[in-house]
C-alpha cells in the first residue's frame, strides 16, 4: 500500500516483495485456504499476478492511483483493482480471506481495522520481523494479541530477510498468518477486552499481585487457578497463553466478585 505525501513531507511508501521465494512461500500458505481473496496494498502485483492464476476472485485494494491503473491494466478479469486506502475500504460482507504486505509504520492500525471486521476467515500478512513474532505470543504477547486470541488464532511461518524488498527496510520481515477460529474461547468479547486491558496496565510484581489490585478475584481463587493453570505467582500478564486467558476470564466472569452489588434499602 502505498502512501502520498501529505503537508509537504516526503512520500510515505510501501517496501515493496521482490524475493520470487517468499512470493512462493505465500502462495502456498493461501492455497490452504478457500473463497475470495482481498489484497491490501498490492502495489505493483508482485503477489496479485501469481495468486490471479488460481482462478480465485481477488479484490486488491491500492491507495496510490498510478499503480492501481497500471495494475488493472496488467491483471486478467478475476481481479479487481480497487484505488482507495485500506482504513477506508469497505470489506465484504460474505466470507473472504486477507493477503497483504502491510507497510511496516501502518500494521498496528491496519491491524486493529482488520481484527475488528467479522467476515474475513484467514489472513496472510507479511509484516515486521518482531511484531510478527508478538502476534504470535513468541516471547510474550501482546495487549492486543491478548485482546483477540479468544477469536484468532495467530502463527508466524518464517523471517522475510530486508534484502528480500525493494527498498530495502532497516529490519527484516515477518509471514504471520491469522485464522478466525470456529468457537471462540470467550462469548462477551467488549468485557473481555476491558478486562484484559485492566491487567496489562495494573500495577504489581507479578500476575498474583496485578489480579488482586484488580478486586475481581479473592486471593484464594487466584492461587487455586494459577496452581491448576501452571502459573507462577510473578508471572507477567505477556506470559500467557490464549486458553489460560480464556480459563482467568470465564473464573472472573462466573465469579461473585463479578457481579454487580446488590443494592440495600
Amino acid at each position: 500500500m502505498h502512501h502520498p505525501s501529505q503537508g509537504g513531507r516526503h512520500e510515505l511508501g510501501q517496501n515493496f516483495l521482490v524475493d520470487p521465494s517468499v512470493i512462493a512461500t505465500i502462495e502456498r500458505l493461501v492455497a490452504r485456504t478457500s473463497g475470495p481473496i482481498v489484497e491490501i496494498g498490492p502495489g505493483d502485483g508482485a503477489m496479485t499476478l501469481p495468486l490471479s492464476r488460481h482462478g480465485r476472485p481477488i479484490t486488491a485494494v491500492e491507495i496510490d492511483s498510478r499503480r492501481a491503473r497500471r495494475l488493472e491494466r496488467r491483471t486478467p478479469q478475476n481481479v479487481v483493482v480497487v484505488n482507495t486506502d485500506a482504513m477506508r475500504f469497505r470489506f465484504p460482507r460474505h466470507p473472504h480471506v486477507i493477503v497483504g504486505n502491510l507497510p511496516f509504520h501502518l500494521t498496528t492500525a491496519i491491524m486493529r481495522r482488520l481484527l475488528a471486521e467479522d467476515r474475513w476467515r484467514a489472513a496472510v500478512l507479511l509484516v515486521q520481523w518482531e511484531v510478527a513474532r508478538r502476534r504470535a505470543g513468541v516471547g510474550g504477547a501482546t495487549l492486543l494479541t491478548a485482546s483477540w486470541w479468544p477469536w484468532y488464532e495467530f502463527e508466524v511461518h518464517s523471517r522475510v530477510p530486508a534484502r528480500s524488498f525493494r527498498p530495502v527496510p532497516s529490519v527484516d520481515g515477518g509471514l504471520l498468518t491469522i485464522v478466525r477460529r470456529e468457537a471462540p474461547l470467550v462469548a462477551d468479547r467488549g468485557r473481555y477486552q476491558d478486562f484484559v486491558k485492566q491487567v496489562f496496565t495494573g500495577r504489581g510484581r507479578g500476575l498474583r499481585e496485578i489480579l488482586d489490585r484488580t478486586g475481581r478475584l479473592d486471593r484464594t481463587a487466584v492461587r487455586e487457578w494459577m496452581r491448576a493453570r501452571r502459573v507462577a505467582p510473578y508471572a507477567l500478564p505477556k506470559e500467557l497463553t490464549a486458553e489460560q486467558w480464556a480459563s482467568l476470564w470465564h473464573l472472573v466472569a462466573d465469579g461473585a466478585a463479578d457481579r454487580p452489588p446488590v443494592r440495600r434499602r
